[in-house]
């Protein structure tokens, strides 16, 4: 019971102290499979540095076992763009990576700053197109319908959930969140890409 108790508590340290030196300003996030974080950092400061010219990138661990943050001084949807040429061409550079995501803006975890960035961001949905938000939470306590109710009441476009023109990604990291408008394929899925 006690090495039980003892556990848990280095746990939350050593996850304490990743979030402490978690980028806070980041504009991609990336997943890796668990125990591969460490080498995905190297692998996307190596895409965005080697092949992108970014000396200024940089990335980081998360709290959460496979995902990572950087950033890129390019815009993210441009280094996705570019990203996906390089996987096109190399795609054996990508050995860690499984899914790429641009993100626009990064605000705290507060339900009321989330639905103002994301009604923000909803503005730029054009007036016959379809939406969807899409929420990935880690570590906060705030609820999906909450946030979903929140945002979608105030929007008045028609939501389609299986063929959207755009998505609201929403993406929790504990106090930390990241928000994009984004287009279905300006997400690399790496896998399905390698599969074509």
């Amino acid at each position: 019971m006690k090495r039980n108790l003892k556990r848990k508590q280095e746990i939350s340290c050593i996850l304490f102290s990743l979030v402490r030196f978690m980028l806070k300003d980041f504009n991609m996030l990336i997943s890796t499979a668990r125990r591969n974080e460490r080498a995905m950092v190297n692998e996307i400061l190596f895409l965005l540095k080697n092949h992108l010219c970014d000396q200024e990138a940089t990335a980081s661990r998360t709290a959460v076992r496979g995902v990572i943050v950087a950033k890129t001084s390019f815009d993210p949807y441009i280094a996705i763009e570019k990203l996906y040429n390089i996987l096109d061409k190399h795609p054996y550079e990508f050995r860690f990576a499984l899914r790429i995501i641009p993100i626009e803006r990064v605000i705290s975890t507060d339900l009321e700053e989330i639905k103002k960035t994301a009604l923000e961001m909803a503005t730029r949905i054009n007036k016959n197109e379809t939406y969807r938000i899409t929420i990935e939470k880690r570590f906060t306590t705030l609820h999906t319908t909450d946030i979903i109710s929140a945002v979608a009441t105030e929007i008045q476009h028609k939501a389609d959930m299986k063929n959207p023109n755009k998505i609201i990604l929403i993406e929790i990291i504990g106090a930390t969140t990241g928000i994009s408008l984004i287009k279905p394929n300006e997400i690399i899925s790496i896998m399905k890409e390698k599969m074509l």
